[in-house]
């Protein structure tokens, strides 16, 4: 019987995939510090890829634009947030409108934590709008919906509960919220602390319908 052994390859090393999750990820995380500071529109790659130690030639193995790229960071940071939200508006071991103010408090701990630097990436894109590709108007629209949805399935629990009045428009009082909260979010960063955000929230619970 004769045995045939595999004679090791000379020249260059077996080329490794470039589908490498890790990467993908570490460039998704690159682009959520730089969008959340800096926006969309003003960040260029070439710093999130230098952060990454990334070329750019695999980027575009990645993502196909920056377009493409920053609908991913979008979709990524709108699906942490809103996970974020259900865990603090779906707690039925607090009462409903206590559950919105456990919200404020973690979102005000993670911006100090960052120290005023970031702020809502969803907010900061809709201010830039008129500066993005349209393909982010319909998403935008999306996740704001989806928040809003959370949101006004608490206060529906409050009203159920007799904490709000019977006939509170609950959708339109989750809308109003949001509106509220990326501008208190927008002031917070401006003078780098969370009463902005302590003095809407307040406000928003005093204003709600009894």
């Amino acid at each position: 019987m004769n045995l045939h052994t595999t004679k090791p390859r000379r020249g260059r090393p077996p080329k490794v995939s470039r589908d490498n999750p890790d990467t993908r990820a570490a460039l998704i995380r690159s682009g959520l510090e730089q969008l959340t500071e800096h926006g969309f529109a003003s960040s260029g790659i070439e710093l999130i890829l230098k952060k990454v130690g990334v070329p750019k030639g695999s980027f575009y193995h990645y993502f196909a634009s920056k377009e493409a790229f920053g609908q991913v960071v979008l979709q990524h940071y709108a699906d942490y947030f809103l996970n974020k939200l259900t865990h603090h508006l779906c707690d039925e071991s607090n009462e409903p409108l206590s559950r919105i103010y456990h919200f404020v408090a973690d979102a005000k701990m993670g911006m100090t934590r960052y120290q005023f630097k970031r702020g809502c990436l969803v907010g900061n894109l809709g201010q830039e709008i008129g500066m993005l590709p349209e393909s982010f108007r319909p998403q935008l629209i999306a996740i704001f919906a989806s928040w809003q949805s959370c949101l006004a399935n608490c206060l529906e629990q409050a009203k159920s509960q007799g904490q709000i009045a019977a006939d509170a428009n609950c959708a339109l009082l989750a809308e109003h919220f949001w509106v509220g909260w990326e501008g208190a979010v927008s002031r917070a960063r401006l003078v780098e602390n969370g009463a902005p955000l302590d003095h809407f929230c307040d406000h928003f619970m005093a204003a709600l319908p009894k």
